[in-house]
């Protein structure tokens, strides 16, 4: 496989991974989640060592100023980061808030995984997005079927430097 190849394997990769943000994006703006927020966190401390519950605990102590406005927020991170990957648009910017959005979820809403409880058979989705956010990143994925090359080649932005 060329290079060339590679580069739009790793683009069409992109592509189909916002799309999963997207899905998952449109969850969050359901009401079931939005009105849930909070439970969504504590479920992710049940039965975690205390020091996990402690993390978990100092997000739903400031989450719980106004639940819905920080499920809103959650809604169009996941939002903003399904374009940025579709469009390739910003693409750079999109996976570092990717990067830290899956690992906040990790770290909270699926407790680190829970690998620390008994019975536990995996450590969690979140992990794994942030990988392949790294490989995305790796893999130059703004270099085909983008907003960004568009803007590269024209000379538009200069947010390929970024």
């Amino acid at each position: 496989m060329d290079l060339t190849t590679e580069d739009k394997s790793f683009a069409l990769l992109r592509i189909f991974f916002g799309g999963v943000w997207a899905i998952d994006a449109y969850f969050k703006w359901q009401p079931t989640f939005l009105n849930n927020f909070i439970d969504y966190l504590t479920q992710g401390a049940q039965g975690q060592p205390a020091l996990v519950q402690n993390w978990i605990n100092l997000w739903i102590h400031g989450v719980s100023v106004d639940p819905h406005f920080f499920g809103i927020i959650v809604a169009i991170a996941e939002t903003a980061i399904s374009i940025g990957l579709i469009f390739g648009i910003f693409t750079k910017i999109a996976m570092t808030g990717g990067i830290a959005m899956t690992l906040v979820i990790w770290s909270t809403a699926e407790g680190f995984g829970g690998p620390y409880m008994a019975g536990s058979t995996d450590i969690g989705a979140a992990i794994i997005y942030a990988i392949l956010f790294i490989a995305l990143w790796v893999g130059k994925c703004w270099r085909h079927f983008s907003i960004d090359a568009w803007f590269k080649k024209r000379n538009i932005l200069s947010i390929g430097r970024w």
